[in-house]
């Protein structure tokens, strides 16, 4: 048996004995730690993945001490115990030498690259003197919070709300926040795809089989290959999602609101929408008929180059499938400013075919307290959630609520964007300190110039992750947090037709000086005089306190990892009540027709599915009904830019990570043949991208799997720091040819520009 050791490690890592050079020069990387032997927690551990952002179940185990093996949980079916290739390569991140496992403090000028090490103490004494004095001098609100959304992002803004900062911000705004805000002004609440049921489905470019999500991913694969479902895709290029669809039709960017607003014109005008269901559940529905009237097929094609033969016979298409069809709701890369009614247009097309709570349509979770009470019995636990007695509440206003129309996002992750203004121009008021966890901005923001001049404007910037990202390379101070193969932490409600609960769990030892941060946001919090705050003494004390103290519970679920209980339900499908009411004695009693269809309510101010809003027109004026507007992307003497998600990578977080940047180094551009001839490029050739904003260069992947007008890259590439040394300048930096510019009311960064393209 070899043993593992940091030479035997990096010999075998796949990364090139260069960039292992290199790493060794870095302060606090693992590659600087003289030895760094790897121990199993246990023999098998049931876990969950942190590879992106949908957090799969996971089973790993530590194979002949030297590596650890990561595959799907076996118990989280519509997973299908399978991981996808980021997730199984987590083992990978875990023993990059390139990981920093000591915290580092700016030693040099920000973002010039040099560090020194520093001890946890001395960490939290820099973080409690910086952020103290700002608070002293101008308020806690002169600090801003933000960490990608999920797992522990609870710890932190806990941390936030304990210093009295109200400037909370999560990834919500560059990325799934739009269909979020739509969702929840028309059902007041959030929906889920019961993809796999579904014989019809229309995708506008949620590109399911690139952007894994491993159970939707699976369903829909189900749905095509095993129940014979039509997809059809509405995307400018041809992506994977598209190739495997029946259809491919390639929309304009900008205009898929346009489609949509088409299709729910058919489905009125021919009647062809579910009456019973409208009149039951829906209002705002005469307005939403006088809007769509204008908006016929032939008026759709002007606009967004799909036939109108095409788009009429697909209504008719999904209204013949229905309610057992869906029209995905997202989520994508923001091709437009006009997000918020696009996305409500595509909910608007679902409502009209009446395919709420019915099989292969859409559906809310139903979440133990729920399920429960359907039951008559208790089925599954319920979560507590935790307060704090005594939690401050901030007195100042957010930064981003100096706009009214973004009413809905300031308790929905905030418009993440505003930290800009507020940095370089005091808008509404100046921000001054910056804290990030799990956070890359100078990545998934737009503008890359303006959030460098943001972070260097900053008076203290802290961040806490696993790399030096291209956002921690400006920071003053840098928190290494353990990776998800190394920590422990609360139970998290998967909750679908049914409760379901699952855990993360240590699989192995901690490497070098890393902590989980739910404990470093708890000791930064002692260091700042707020450990009141802080009543809990470790993870297993706040997972008991979850389960109100039920042991059992508890063991039960950490054995399996995850944990389903009882019995799919859906409240419009009567099989599915009927197998429901029968499993348990003390049920509620199904309606005549077999159904909980009387129990279906919705957490709007009407109680029912508002296609047009009177709480959004109060806010947003002019917005309450859901119509189309022109959203011009580009000039006329321009391409498109457009970017998206690629599998092997996860937005800006994964390309430093050994074996994914060996599969996928960098982002070649789409360019079409005829575009591609016409500007005298070639295959391969070296190319530049210059919008209104930035500069680009990569080269030119040319094929005919995009618009003639459109250019295409998959983003996160680009880096340019130095101290990620396998991403570091490989391939085009998306944020830096992409323009600062909000859409209303659900505050999305947008993510389409106008380009000129020229061979270098």
């Amino acid at each position: 048996m070899i043993k593992l050791d940091r030479r035997n490690f990096i010999k075998g890592v796949g990364a090139g004995g260069a960039s292992c050079a290199l790493a060794t020069m870095l302060p606090g990387s693992l590659a600087a730690l003289e030895n760094a032997p790897l121990k199993g927690v246990g023999k098998e551990v049931a876990s969950i993945c942190e590879m992106c952002s949908t957090r799969c179940p996971i089973s790993a185990r530590v194979v002949d001490g030297k590596n650890v093996f990561i595959t799907g949980n076996k118990e989280a079916k519509s997973f299908g115990g399978k991981v996808c290739a980021r997730g199984g390569a987590g083992h990978s991140l875990l023993y990059d030498p390139q990981r920093i496992v000591k915290p580092l403090k700016r030693v040099g000028e920000r973002g010039e690259g040099k560090w020194a090490e520093i001890s946890w103490d001395e960490a939290y004494e820099m973080m409690a003197t910086n952020l103290n004095r700002i608070k002293r001098e101008h308020g806690p609100e002169a600090v801003a919070f933000s960490s990608k959304k999920g797992s522990l992002s609870g710890h932190f803004f806990h941390l936030a709300k304990a210093f009295g900062s109200p400037n909370t911000f999560t990834h919500g705004s560059l990325c799934p926040g739009a269909y979020v805000i739509a969702s929840k002004s028309m059902f007041g609440t959030k929906l889920k795809r019961d993809l796999s049921n579904s014989k019809y489905i229309i995708n506008f470019g949620h590109n399911l089989y690139e952007g894994i999500n491993m159970s939707e991913t699976r369903g829909m694969m189900k749905a095509q290959s095993e129940g014979g479902a039509k997809l059809v895709v509405f995307e400018p290029r041809f992506s994977v999602v598209a190739d495997k669809a029946d259809e491919w039709h390639a929309v304009r960017p900008g205009t898929d609101v346009a489609v949509a607003l088409a299709l729910c014109h058919v489905l009125i005008t021919d009647k062809l929408y579910d009456q019973t269901f409208i009149d039951r559940y829906v209002v705002g529905f005469e307005e939403f008929v006088a809007e769509v009237k204008a908006y016929t097929p032939e008026w759709a094609e002007g606009i967004t180059d799909v036939k109108a033969q095409d788009i009429r016979r697909i209504a008719h298409e999904l209204a013949a499938a229905a309610p057992h069809a869906l029209v995905d709701f997202g989520h994508r890369a923001t091709f437009t400013t006009e997000e918020f009614d696009m996305r409500r247009a595509i909910f608007a097309a679902n409502v009209l075919i009446g395919n709420i709570e019915r099989k292969g349509g859409l559906y809310l979770a139903k979440k133990a307290k729920t399920y429960n009470k359907f039951a008559g019995e208790t089925v599954a636990p319920k979560l507590a959630k935790l307060g704090v007695e005594g939690m401050p509440t901030p007195t100042a206003k957010r930064i981003d609520q100096m706009d009214k129309q973004y009413t809905m996002v300031w308790k929905n992750g905030g418009v993440y964007q505003s930290i800009l203004a507020a940095t370089l121009e005091a808008k509404p008021y100046q921000l001054r300190g910056w804290v990030m966890s799990r956070t890359n901005p100078m990545q998934t923001m737009t503008d890359r110039t303006k959030v460098l001049a943001a972070l260097k404007k900053m008076e203290f910037v802290a961040v806490c992750d696993v790399y030096i990202s291209e956002t921690a390379a400006y920071a003053d101070l840098i928190l290494p947090e353990s990776t998800y193969l190394e920590r422990d932490e609360e139970i998290a409600d998967k909750s679908g037709k049914n409760p379901a609960y699952y855990v993360r769990q240590r699989v192995v030892e901690t490497i070098g000086d890393t902590k989980p941060s739910w404990l470093i946001f708890k000791e930064v919090g002692d260091a700042l005089g707020l450990g009141k705050f802080y009543p809990w003494q470790n993870m297993e004390t706040l997972q008991l306190a979850q389960l109100s103290r039920d042991d059992k519970a508890l063991r039960h679920i950490k054995e399996k990892g995850y944990v389903s209980y009882g019995k799919p339900l859906m409240l419009r499908e009567a099989s599915m009540v009927a197998e429901f009411s029968d499993t348990y004695a003390n049920a509620r009693t199904p309606d005549e027709d077999g159904t909980y269809a009387s129990a279906l309510k919705f957490k709007t101010p009407s109680g029912k599915i508002e296609l047009s809003s009177a709480a959004v027109e109060s806010f947003a004026p002019g917005r309450g009904v859901i119509r189309y507007r022109d959203a011009p992307l580009k000039r006329a003497d321009e391409l498109y830019f457009i970017q998206g998600k690629v599998a092997i990578h996860t937005n800006g977080a994964t390309h430093n990570v050994p074996i994914l940047a060996n599969l996928m180094a960098d982002n070649a551009v789409w360019i079409h043949p005829v575009t591609a001839g016409r500007l005298g490029i070639s295959h391969g050739d070296a190319i530049r991208l210059t919008s209104s904003v930035g500069s680009e260069t990569s080269y030119a992947l040319v094929t005919p799997g995009i618009r003639q007008d459109t250019v295409f890259a998959y983003m996160g590439f680009g880096s340019k720091n130095k101290e990620l040394i396998r991403a570091t300048g490989k391939g085009l930096h998306c944020g830096n040819l992409l323009p600062d510019s909000t859409a209303p009311v659900v505050g999305m960064n947008l993510h389409t520009t106008g380009v000129k393209v020229e061979k270098v």
